[in-house]
Formats: C-alpha cells, sequence, structure tokens
C-alpha cells in the first residue's frame, strides 16, 4: 500500500478496500475522537450523581488498568490530585494482582477506578475480585467500553461497584488502543471536576475543537514525516504529559511490530543517560508546555539538541511554538486554544498526534495497522493466563 496517499484518498476507498488493505479499523478510531469526546462527556454528566456519591468523603484515589489502560489514567492522575487534595496514584493492574493492597495508599474510605477497553484482559475482573475480598472500604468504578466484557457482566449489577459502559465505537476494533484510550481517560477525568460540571464540559468542548483541528492540519505533515525512515523515536513531555508520551512511545512501538524502538523522558530526565538514545536517525517528538517555566525548561533541552546535531527531526507539538525551535527538517503542529485548556489537560491532544504519526510510520512499514503484529505474539486483548493465589493454587 503506498503510504504517501491523503488520509482522504485512504477514507475514499470502499470499505472492503479499507479492510483488505488492514487499516478500516484503525483510521476511523483515530478520527472520530472529537465527536466521542462529546459523547463521552454527556455520559459522564448524566451519571454524575452516582459518581459524587463514590467520591463523598474519599481519602485517596487509585486509577488501574493495564497497557494504555493504566496510561490513561496517568494522563489524569496530576488534576486529580491537585484537584481531589487526596493521595492519588496509578497503579498497573498486574500490581494489584501481585501485591495486593500493599501498594495501595493508606487513606480509607478510598476509590478504585479501573479502566478497561474490552474488559477481558485477565488482570481486570481478577483485581476487582481481589480488593473486594480484601478491602472493604475501597469503593469501586469501572469505566469501560464494552458492554459484553467480563468486568460488565460480572458486576454491572452488583451494589458494591458502578459500572460505566462509554460509546460502543470506543470499543475499538483495532489491535492498538486509541480511541477507546483517549475517551477513558476524559471519562476519569470528570472525577476532578464533578463540582464544575459546566467546566467539565466547556473543557471537553474545547479538547474536540482543538482535536479536530489537528486532524484537519496536521495529517499531511505528520505523513511526510513518518516515511522519513527513522529509525528510532523519543517523545518529551513533563507533568500529566510525560504520560502521554509514553503512550505515543507504546503506539510507534505497537503499530511498527517494534521495528521503531521507543523511549519516553521527561525533558530534564532525558539528559541522564537516555540522551544516549537519541542517534542521527532518531526522531524526537516533543510536547511543548504553555506554562512559561516549564517551556524555559523545555526550550533549553530542544536547543541544546540542535547543537549537539542530536536526532533526525524534531516534531514539536504546542500552541505559539517558537521559530527558534525549528531546523530544516523539524514541524511544527500547532494546537490552538492548547493555553486555555492547561497543559495538565492536553494529553488526549498529545496522543492523538502520537497516533497518527505511529499509523503513518505502519503504512510506510507495509504493515496493517488493523494488526500490525503478523506473528501474534500481542493481540487486541491479552489471552488468558494463569492467576495464582497467595497460597500457591493457580486456576487458569
Amino acid at each position: 500500500m503506498n503510504p504517501n496517499l491523503h488520509v482522504g484518498e485512504l477514507l475514499a476507498q470502499s470499505e472492503d478496500k479499507q479492510s483488505s488493505d488492514g487499516y478500516v479499523h484503525t483510521l476511523r478510531e483515530i478520527l472520530q475522537q472529537p465527536a466521542t469526546w462529546l459523547d463521552t462527556c454527556n455520559r459522564i454528566l448524566a451519571g454524575a450523581a452516582s459518581i459524587e456519591r463514590l467520591c463523598d468523603g474519599i481519602a485517596g484515589l487509585v486509577l488501574t488498568g493495564s497497557g494504555s489502560s493504566l496510561y490513561a489514567g496517568e494522563c489524569v492522575r496530576p488534576p486529580l490530585r491537585k484537584e481531589l487534595g487526596v493521595t492519588v496514584e496509578a497503579i498497573g493492574a498486574g500490581d494489584l494482582l501481585t501485591h495486593g493492597a500493599a501498594v495501595l495508599p493508606p487513606g480509607r474510605p478510598a476509590l478504585l477506578i479501573s479502566l478497561a477497553r474490552s474488559g477481558d484482559s485477565p488482570e481486570s475482573a481478577a483485581v476487582i475480585a481481589l480488593m473486594l475480598a480484601a478491602e472493604p472500604q475501597v469503593r469501586h468504578l469501572v469505566i469501560t467500553c464494552n458492554r459484553a466484557g467480563r468486568l460488565c457482566t460480572t458486576y454491572g449489577d452488583d451494589p458494591r461497584v458502578h459500572v460505566i459502559v462509554l460509546d460502543d465505537r470506543t470499543n475499538d476494533r483495532s489491535l492498538a488502543m486509541t480511541s477507546s484510550l483517549t475517551n477513558m481517560s476524559l471519562a476519569a477525568r470528570f472525577v476532578g471536576m464533578r463540582n464544575a460540571p459546566d467546566g467539565y464540559r466547556l473543557l471537553v468542548e474545547r479538547l474536540s475543537r482543538a482535536c479536530a483541528a489537528v486532524l484537519k492540519n496536521a495529517l499531511a505533515p505528520l505523513a511526510r514525516v513518518a516515511a522519513t525512515g527513522f529509525a528510532r523515536a523519543v517523545f518529551l513531555g513533563s507533568g500529566s504529559r510525560v504520560s502521554a508520551a509514553r503512550e505515543a512511545a507504546l503506539k510507534m512501538l505497537e503499530m511498527t511490530d517494534g521495528r521503531v524502538p521507543t523511549i519516553a523522558e521527561t525533558y530534564l530526565g532525558v539528559r541522564h543517560g537516555p540522551l544516549s538514545f537519541i542517534h542521527e536517525d532518531t526522531l524526537v517528538v516533543a510536547f511543548l508546555s504553555s506554562d512559561p517555566l516549564l517551556r524555559a525548561y523545555e526550550s533549553d533541552l530542544l536547543l541544546e539538541l540542535d547543537r549537539k546535531r542530536l536526532g533526525l527531526a524534531k516534531v514539536i507539538v504546542g500552541e505559539q511554538i517558537p521559530a527558534t525551535l525549528l531546523r530544516t527538517g523539524d514541524i511544527d503542529i500547532e494546537c490552538g486554544g492548547m493555553q486555555e485548556i492547561g497543559d495538565e489537560n492536553v494529553p488526549p491532544l498529545d496522543v492523538v498526534v502520537g497516533q497518527l504519526l505511529a499509523f503513518f510510520r505502519c503504512l510506510a512499514e507495509g504493515l496493517r495497522p488493523d494488526a500490525p503484529c503478523a506473528s501474534g505474539i500481542i493481540s487486541r486483548v491479552v489471552k488468558p493466563f494463569a492467576l495464582h493465589t497467595a497460597g500457591g493454587s493457580a486456576q487458569p
């Protein structure tokens, strides 16, 4: 398949052609995000009273999931911590499964928010069962995209667990999580804004408009960068955008079947060893902050890369990006309204840029975005594995 086809041409192909070329789901799921974010906003606001009851008087909050679902929680952890004024942590479902309550913050009552696209991964239901048995003062909120998944069918009618199911469109059919991740993250974001529902709606509307603009203006330049043949990629962020960088790095790794090694780092952290990862064939993707202090540190690092002639090219994502940060071959992805949205709230936009870059690189590699792993080593839903108990027994 020709990776240089304009996205309009890709969409203009018949559904059968899109399916045979292996991108029928992925491209649609990336492009539908501005609309699905608005739908998620409406669903969350409709259930605001139940969320308020769950959050009333909590002394701690944990966001959990596996893989991209965990990153969805990590993206909203910083603003939730600031707004709730309690301990907020993002803990992998695998860590809860292996270490149980020992990794939970100590305050009770606590709220555990489980994020899961399918709700069918082995850890998903097992973690809730473990916590229900061991931690009666932990409340449970499930945010999932799949009404037929185990999380929903097992706990949908359980009075101890509140389940929110997002629009079926967000239950991505492709291997890589795209719209599921951003929608679950935005759903969880409401927890910190439950006392300001109008502010939450305004935030989601601004994000939706900004995302639509990115999808309109950034497709062609990102497709060109993806075809440059970079051999590795590094993603840089600050604050909540570090988690967006981690997710973007994972998307590139997944959708190139591991052919493009990636790392995600902070701007200051990359100097401490990871700078050695940036060779002359490396793409640097920089999520640039609006906050003046953060931007000063970030700009220093980007200029240092230029002075040292590190990296093949840079993709800088932000608003009012200074021309001084761009050298020949670099591209800037201008996100209007980012300052109004706030740095802590823009990870969904960063993630969309990462998704597009990975999608176009997948095509450039001659792979199928809907199922880029031809060997089947990874799959859309992690296959069942044995679940062990402290006593040493296991169940399939």
